[in-house]
């Protein structure tokens, strides 16, 4: 959640064009008076149909539906049959405000009203295609997006709207042919090639979605569809996500957006070492300035065990923003790695005066007072956590181990690890381990290895931390032959996070019964290209 807490961030942040920067809303000085003066008009003649069209056209422009709505109701009663070219666009308007409303069949009367009226109107067509969509009213919509393609053939709408009624006939073939047609008509649309990409990657056409997704940014580098899309994609079909970013930095080398894509793909996929190296070709060859390209960095020093490097990352991104709770907990997780636990609350305290209900802020301050002893503090910010966030089982997990392996409460620990066994949402398969752990704490042990087995035989273990939990859970289970298997599965997977195998020792939900195990050292060492440069 934290890389795409980053990633948007970025979007949102480069470079763009700037130019006036109009006023909008009911209550900007312009608008008001243009009301002003329609209110006036009204005033004098409350039957000027023509003056209450153009009163619901402005209240409509500024999200005013309901006085819009009351406006043109009244403008269509008044104004005579005789004058078709007025009433033709107060149809359009009412069915407009009809169909951003939800209002579907009310929209398609109006439409019809409009296409009565003008017959030759490619606009009124339009709509009323759209609401027959809507209405899965499948035959007329088809009909009309035929007719649009007729009354213009350059026209990319025809063929989208086609597409979307083929995807909804479950013809992706179809679909895909219309979608082929509409980029070709308008082959800067982003947000066509995002949709040919999902129907591509429903036939099982992986590497052309993911060539579409790229296409997609190509168009706009800020189309965030196509960019959660593509990061989603990196997930689940890694091979095809960077091969397909790698030939499109190939082709253009000077595209920020395609190295930062790259990058947060590597770093979600634990391929830390790969991520830096993106990161800082961003920095070094100023693609763009984002405060969250060091920030990245950091992360990934840290889960490498790159401590001192990820503190001075971490530094200077906070030199650039100042005040981010998100910022301010990664800093006081690196300082807390290196012994400095002082800093590492104060830390914490930084990122909650930035915000309070920040629950990983709760999590970092509370693991940093554990280090000091104040187990009372620690313990008090641990249940504000479980308070902000009553769903991760994570801080559940953590208040448990403080309160039994600290504090001397066992009865109360048990509480809270029975809380974790209880749950049946998860919103990650890995955080869904955490009821294994759970009921191997609370010796409960062939309910908790048959529910970490099902995680490990059902679940695609996609970046190797499925199979990561499973070695942790073994090792604390006693079972080092079960936790090497998982162990050399996980690393095979590409789990470089030397930080977890090495360091971690949070909660018990960590490898370390096996750092003394030579074989899982020889292990590390069999796969050390994850942590250190060649």
């Amino acid at each position: 959640m934290k890389i795409l807490r980053f990633l948007l961030i970025a979007i949102s942040v480069l470079p763009v064009s700037f130019g006036a920067v109009a006023q909008h809303g009911i209550d900007n000085p312009v608008t008001k008076a243009v009301l002003g003066v329609y209110e006036n008009m009204l005033r004098e003649n409350p039957n000027d149909y023509m003056t209450l069209f153009r009163r619901a056209n402005e209240y409509y422009h500024h999200n005013e539906y309901i006085r819009s709505l009351k406006d043109i109701e009244q403008a269509i009663k008044l104004t005579p049959q005789s004058d078709k070219d007025l009433r033709f666009q107060e149809f359009m308007l009412r069915g407009a405000i009809y169909s951003i409303t939800g209002r579907h069949a009310q929209a398609l009367a109006d439409f019809n009203e409009a296409v009565n009226l003008d017959p030759t109107s490619y606009a009124a067509v339009y709509q009323r295609a759209n609401t027959e969509y809507e209405l899965e009213q499948f035959a007329e919509a088809k009909a009309d997006y035929q007719k649009l393609q007729r009354m213009n053939s350059r026209s990319s709408e025809s063929p989208l709207g086609l597409a979307r009624i083929a995807i909804k006939e479950n013809n992706l073939g179809l679909a895909n042919d219309y979608l082929a047609q509409a980029v070709a008509l308008d082959p800067n649309n982003a947000d066509t090639y995002v949709r040919r990409a999902s129907v591509r990657k429903q036939m099982g056409d992986h590497n052309g979605a993911v060539d579409d997704l790229i296409l997609a940014v190509s168009s706009d580098s800020k189309n965030t569809k196509a960019i959660e899309a593509l990061v989603e994609y990196g997930n689940t079909n890694y091979t095809a996500t960077m091969t397909g970013l790698t030939n499109a930095i190939r082709q253009v080398p000077d595209v920020g957006m395609f190295w930062y894509l790259r990058a947060v793909i590597a770093q979600a996929h634990c391929h830390y070492l790969s991520a830096i190296e993106d990161f800082n070709h961003i920095i070094d060859n100023k693609l763009y300035n984002y405060h969250g390209l060091h920030a990245s960095v950091a992360e990934c020093e840290f889960y490498l065990g790159r401590f001192e490097d990820a503190l001075k990352d971490i530094d200077y991104a906070l030199g650039m923003v100042k005040n981010d709770a998100p910022y301010f907990a990664l800093k006081s997780k690196i300082l807390r790695a290196l012994g400095r636990y002082d800093e590492a609350v104060e830390a914490g305290a930084r990122a909650l005066s930035c915000d309070r209900n920040y629950a990983d802020g709760l999590l970092e301050m509370g693991l940093a007072y554990m280090k000091k002893e104040n187990y009372k503090e620690a313990n008090n910010l641990f249940g504000e956590a479980i308070m902000t966030n009553a769903e991760n089982p994570y801080y559940y997990m953590v208040r448990a181990w403080l309160l039994g392996e600290y504090m001397k409460q066992p009865e109360a620990a048990a509480q809270f690890y029975d809380q974790v066994a209880s749950m049946d949402q998860f919103y990650l398969d890995n955080i869904r381990s955490l009821k294994g752990f759970a009921l191997l704490f609370t010796d409960k042990t062939t309910a908790a290895e048959s529910w970490i087995n099902n995680i490990l035989t059902t679940v695609p273990d996609y970046d190797g931390m499925i199979n990561y939990y499973g070695a942790c859970f073994y090792a604390q289970a006693g079972d080092n032959d079960r936790a090497l298997q998982c162990a050399e599965a996980s690393l095979k997977a590409g789990y470089g996070n030397l930080f977890d195998w090495m360091y971690n020792t949070d909660a018990r939900i960590n490898c370390a019964p096996l750092r003394d195990d030579l074989r899982f050292l020889n292990l590390l060492h069999r796969y050390n290209g994850l942590f250190e440069s060649k």
